[in-house]
């Protein structure tokens, strides 16, 4: 099979990561698309260096993460236009106290700064401490603290959502 073609497939395989992390850190579907396209061309260009050292999937969760954090340090200079999505607080009034939960724990995780919410992401895929530092380059022990105090964030934070009973 030539590269390129190996390269497809991969990617075809694992295009539920690229996705999961363009709608991390983007709001509205038409910048989803617009990083979608931009980590699909970074992992284009660096497949040439992937030595397969790593899992593929890790690699390409590495090279997302990074061109997403450089995508919305792009994005945030440009002029924005409002995205006013309301589907998720009529869906809050409509469904049961556990979807209010989980809206509000999405609401807490959308207000963590993008780096923790990469770790957020990375933790609920059900990697290792170990595998989450490979993916972004810190050590597991690093990942284990930070966790521990995304977590106190996100209790405090989805409080103000919130109101547990």
């Amino acid at each position: 099979m030539n590269p390129d073609q190996a390269f497809i497939d991969l990617l075809n395989k694992h295009q539920r990561i690229i996705h999961k992390v363009c709608t991390l850190y983007m709001d509205n579907p038409a910048d989803r698309e617009d990083l979608f396209q931009e980590i699909t061309l970074q992992a284009w260009k660096a497949y040439g260096s992937f030595r397969g050292e790593a899992q593929f999937s890790t690699w390409l969760y590495r090279v997302a993460l990074n061109t997403a954090i450089t995508f919305f340090r792009k994005d945030k200079r440009k002029p924005r236009m409002v995205y006013d999505d309301t589907t998720h607080e009529r869906a809050a009034e409509a469904d049961s106290h556990i979807e209010e939960q989980v809206i509000a724990m999405y609401k807490a995780i959308g207000e963590l700064s993008k780096i923790d919410k990469a770790l957020v992401m990375l933790y609920l895929e059900d990697y290792s401490y170990q595998q989450i530092g490979e993916m972004m380059g810190i050590t597991a022990n690093n990942v284990a603290v930070k966790m521990n105090r995304i977590k106190t964030k996100l209790k405090e934070n989805s409080k103000k959502h919130y109101q547990f009973n």
